[in-house]
């Protein structure tokens, strides 16, 4: 499995599990979870996304039942985690509406709870994870830095920034933001042109996408492009999945796929991806399928 380097001292896998669907099963056990963590590393997964909000607030504590059932564990990996959404459910049950907290109080309270839930003494990277558009730059930025100097997290990043957002932001940090985990798949590819992804290219910084599969309809649907997934697929041995996968590590910015599923087959296949080779041309076919027509 490739790695990409955030910093100097911290790279990711290529391929990373995304964890927001953990408590959506019946068994959320520490060794059915382990089962799954085992499942990503045998195949050189080691980078394991995580947000206080997943699992209305649960979904850290499911992971950190099977970090402190098997401690070793956690030095083969690499934690991702994300902050700033206040949503009326779970330990937020008595607000009386959704709304995004970059404050420093917020942040600071929202690493501890997430420190404390999964068991762990440092997380690798934390992300706001939605722009807030009540944040103050200097204090939020002055938070993130505080985090960073003081070991409780490693490195700092946003989600779901635009260009703007990000250099607002950056421009009040003293440590440097690392990546942006934005949506990104065969059926969501403004970013290729809208210039997120150019951005983020020219600074060099790499990119998380979340739900590569469409949310599963990629899976699922019919079409032009499930008909040329289909057709990849068959003729390189892999699932459309895969194909999928693969068409966004075929792109130069060095994109990290964040993949969830519950399924132990299907995560056991997730580096599937990195089989299919995808050549400019039909690289473009998929492109071709996902924007309806030829390209200008």
């Amino acid at each position: 499995m490739d790695r990409v380097n955030l910093t100097s001292d911290l790279s990711f896998s290529r391929l990373v599990y995304g964890m927001w669907r953990i408590g959506d099963v019946d068994d959320t056990s520490p060794a059915h979870v382990e089962a799954k963590i085992a499942a990503c590393l045998e195949q050189g997964i080691t980078t394991f996304d995580q947000a206080d909000i997943y699992g209305d607030y649960g979904a850290e504590a499911i992971l950190g039942g099977a970090l402190k059932a098997n401690p070793a564990l956690r030095d083969q990996m690499e934690i991702v985690t994300k902050c700033d959404i206040v949503a009326p459910i779970g330990r937020y049950s008595d607000k009386s509406v959704k709304y995004y907290d970059t404050s420093r109080a917020h942040i600071m309270q929202s690493v501890e709870t997430s420190l404390t839930e999964m068991g762990i003494e440092q997380i690798d990277l934390l992300l706001i994870h939605r722009p807030d558009p009540l944040m103050d730059h200097n204090e939020t930025g002055a938070a993130l830095d505080e985090l960073v100097t003081s070991g409780k997290v490693r490195a700092v990043g946003v989600s779901n920034f635009r260009p703007w957002d990000w250099s607002l932001l950056q421009s009040a940090m003293k440590s440097q933001l690392v990546t942006n985990q934005i949506e990104i798949s065969l059926g969501e590819i403004s970013a290729f042109t809208n210039g997120d992804l150019a951005f983020h290219q020219q600074h060099n910084h790499p990119i998380m996408a979340w739900s590569p599969l469409g949310g599963g309809e990629l899976m699922t649907g019919s079409g032009a492009v499930a008909e040329q997934m289909d057709a990849i697929a068959q003729a390189q041995g892999v699932d459309r999945a895969a194909v999928a996968v693969a068409f966004l590590l075929r792109h130069p910015a060095q994109i990290l796929p964040v993949l969830g599923t519950n399924n132990l087959q299907r995560i056991q296949s997730i580096s599937d991806a990195t089989k299919v080779e995808l050549d400019r041309e039909t690289w473009f076919k998929l492109y071709e399928a996902a924007l309806g027509k030829e390209v200008p």
